[in-house]
């Protein structure tokens, strides 16, 4: 996994829902300010729900000190867009079903379910600069209380 310090590659792109629309942008373009981008594996399911939650319940907490929130997972735009919709997210979320963001970040992990093994991205969050410095990494999510997680490691930044 990167280590802060390093500089994630930012040019690629992804299919982005953001206030009810979807478009195609460069990952650099979410990158306005300082930003956390939080990994989750589905939409719709229980410990990913949880994540987004607890991000867009103190969103505004974010902003206010100077961050964006950025959620990032393989599902489909279509898929965000009603997920967005469905759980009042605030927040951009980003489609990347190549896992061109978990490459970047060196976060692609070997996961198991069902007796099957498969690479697959890693539940983290960064905290990026806008040049695609690496700030601080949270390499295990804590799914039901993530933006304390997230606002303890931004504290350490000041």
């Amino acid at each position: 996994m990167i280590t802060p310090g390093k500089k994630l590659k930012i040019s690629f792109k992804l299919q982005v829902v953001s206030d009810g629309a979807q478009k195609e942008m460069a990952f650099k373009d979410l990158l306005t300010r300082r930003t956390v981008v939080s990994v989750y594996m589905k939409n719709n399911t229980g410990s990913c729900d949880k994540q987004n939650a607890s991000l867009a319940a103190h969103a505004a907490e974010f902003a206010q000190a100077g961050y964006n929130l950025v959620g990032l997972s393989r599902d489909t735009p279509g898929s965000h867009l009603k997920y967005a919709a469905k759980k009042k997210l605030p927040y951009p979320l980003a489609s990347d079903p190549g896992d061109l963001f978990a490459r970047a970040a060196d976060s692609v992990v070997e996961k198991s379910m069902y007796g099957k093994t498969y690479l697959a991205p890693a539940r983290a969050a960064f905290v990026l600069d806008p040049d695609g410095t690496v700030l601080a990494v949270a390499e295990k999510v804590d799914t039901a209380d993530h933006a304390a997680q997230l606002k303890a490691l931004i504290a350490g930044l000041k």
